[in-house]
């Protein structure tokens, strides 16, 4: 009796892992794919097609439900990450068309837009299809999802002894535009999402610069949504002299995660975008 207690209490446990393993998993929504025949062959194919493409979208939806890192759900309101699509066009007696699309919805961005041929109308050439699109499919939903990232506008830290405001239209347009090319070329690297920062509320109301406010961007970034903060600084040494330096923080634990500073460049304010972009990339994105 006592060893059937034992017995029964493992397989609670390992009933209680499998339900904590399953709500872990990310949610994946399929729509049946559309199919189309423009072959303008004579024989009609209809009941043939139908019941291909229920076998493709089956086998489609159990490869998914195999891998224990998802689970199918019907919409995004039942939990979906990310939702697929596609089509499927025959255009002649031997060549077929499947166009796919894997959409993550949070971010509401394609992970994966492909568009394949495949020869064949039989069952053996629809199985070898489904097996290759499963494949693809399967390749973009292992994809990282990007980082949200609150990129704070990049601020001017002036020591030369150049009389205050004597410039300010013109440095605030080059700000402006090294904040601007900093964000274009995270967004671009697929590894982040950038966070609206224009409500932002906080330091910035003080007075204060966020780079002197002891990582206080976090707490922002985080009331924004965002996963990290980045703030980051231009320092003009001289006319043809400057640095450049950025912070990224978590923005849930404050932890600084990266940092990188330019040391000494030479180039008038005209080259501050170039060298804040050269930096980010350098630190940010090339180096993962």
């Amino acid at each position: 009796m006592h060893r059937f207690s034992l017995i029964l209490v493992f397989l609670l446990f390992v009933l209680s892992c499998s339900r904590a393993d399953a709500g872990d998993a990310i949610g994946v929504a399929m729509d049946d794919f559309s199919y189309t025949d423009t072959s303008a062959e004579p024989t009609n194919q209809t009941a043939a097609h139908e019941r291909r493409l229920a076998a493709f979208m089956a086998a489609l939806r159990r490869d998914i439900a195999a891998d224990p890192r998802y689970r199918l759900v019907p919409s995004a309101q039942d939990g979906a990450a990310f939702k697929v699509i596609g089509g499927i066009q025959k255009t002649s007696t031997l060549v077929q068309w499947a166009k796919v699309a894997v959409i993550e919805i949070g971010a509401k961005k394609l992970v994966m837009d492909k568009l394949y041929s495949f020869r064949g109308d039989n069952d053996e050439s629809w199985e070898r299809a489904e097996i290759f699109v499963s494949r693809e499919i399967m390749a973009a939903l292992a994809t990282p999802a990007p980082v949200a990232l609150a990129v704070f506008d990049f601020e001017l830290e002036d020591t030369t002894a150049a009389p205050a405001g004597t410039s300010a239209a013109s440095d605030a347009s080059y700000m402006a535009e090294v904040t601007g090319g900093v964000r274009e070329a995270l967004g671009q690297s697929g590894r982040y999402r950038i966070v609206d920062v224009s409500g932002a509320r906080g330091e910035a109301e003080k007075g204060r610069a966020l780079r002197d406010c002891g990582g206080c961007e976090a707490a922002i970034a985080k009331e924004l949504g965002a996963d990290q903060s980045l703030i980051g600084v231009v320092r003009r040494v001289s006319r043809t002299e400057y640095t450049l330096g950025f912070q990224v923080r978590d923005a849930r634990t404050g932890t600084v995660l990266t940092r990188g500073d330019s040391g000494l460049r030479m180039g008038a304010d005209y080259s501050w975008k170039r060298g804040a972009v050269r930096l980010v990339s350098d630190r940010l994105i090339e180096s993962q």
